[in-house]
């Protein structure tokens, strides 16, 4: 009978994270209940995750191939960069080496988007869960030819996380150049949808 109450519950577990995971940051989820290393950094990938999903929500093959001027990378080529600044954090999260002569990206936008709000919110949860109040064993670890190159946790806030939410930002307002600005009512504040 326990076995199979357990399978029950994966299953629904399972059904749950494949509903949720394109539409997870449509609203910021509830925060943490007291503020500790980890809950804190969970917070800002999660406001990462808001921002980046309504940066990208409903954009069109115009707004995809936006290129402010000819020095600027496109719209396209800032979601790929931001796609891999979330395998950074999510393997330092889950204490993993990034090499990306190993990583094959996703091939289509919405396949990218996803992967991208996964990677965050994969990220989130492991040090929202976290009950180490230390965050040096979520170094960046970077496989070189000659080895594995390591940062600091400190490096993985002010590297890829600040990053991503500068890119985030960089894509609200392509779009907004391209004609088509995110959702008025995604409040940046509360993290939820306004209804007038």
């Amino acid at each position: 009978m326990k076995q199979i109450l357990l399978l029950v519950l994966v299953s629904i577990s399972l059904k749950s994270w494949a509903q949720d995971s394109s539409d997870y940051y449509y609203e910021l989820p509830e925060p943490a209940d007291s503020y500790t290393a980890g809950s804190v950094a969970s917070r800002l990938l999660d406001g990462l995750g808001y921002r980046y999903y309504w940066a990208t929500a409903g954009l069109t093959e115009d707004d995809y191939s936006f290129q402010p001027n000819d020095e600027a990378r496109s719209t396209g080529e800032t979601i790929d960069h931001v796609w891999g600044l979330s395998v950074i954090i999510r393997n330092a999260a889950q204490q993993k080496v990034t090499d990306f002569s190993k990583i094959e990206g996703p091939s289509t936008f919405e396949e990218k988007r996803i992967s991208t709000l996964e990677n965050i919110r994969i990220a989130s949860l492991i040090l929202k869960q976290s009950k180490d109040q230390d965050l040096a064993k979520y170094d960046l670890n970077f496989s070189t030819g000659e080895g594995i190159k390591s940062y600091p946790f400190w490096n993985g806030i002010n590297g890829p996380i600040a990053d991503a939410i500068w890119h985030a930002g960089q894509l609200a307002s392509f779009r907004r150049s391209s004609g088509n600005p995110i959702n008025p009512n995604a409040s940046m504040m509360t993290g939820k949808i306004k209804t007038n």
